[in-house]
């Protein structure tokens, strides 16, 4: 498992700064949430959102594949994506100053 983390952590890495943002700075963070979209893509066979429930529709359900359409929404408005795995770039400096 930890080698398709590394492979998924880049392949969203590279999405996040394709579309201006980047992921969140907290490691133990973007893992956790990368284990649980590669458990869904084990069982349910496409990369959903960990943190939000397959229901079975899938014009519901097709919406919810990580990043999900309302990713970049969410950043721009929020700071963060539903499931804090993309954040904007301010909020990771404001992460990075706590940290000092």
């Amino acid at each position: 498992m930890e080698e398709k983390i590394k492979k998924l952590w880049k392949e969203y890495e590279k999405y996040a700064k394709e579309n201006g943002f980047c992921l969140n700075p907290n490691k133990k963070i973007v893992k956790f949430l990368l284990k649980g979209i590669l458990e869904k893509e084990k069982k349910y066979g496409k990369r959903y959102c960990p943190c939000r429930r397959v229901t079975g529709n899938k014009e519901i359900d097709e919406k919810f594949i990580c990043p999900c359409v309302y990713c970049k929404e969410e950043v721009e408005k929020s700071g963060h994506c539903h499931c804090f795995l993309f954040v904007n770039k301010k909020r990771k400096t404001q992460s990075s100053k706590r940290k000092s």
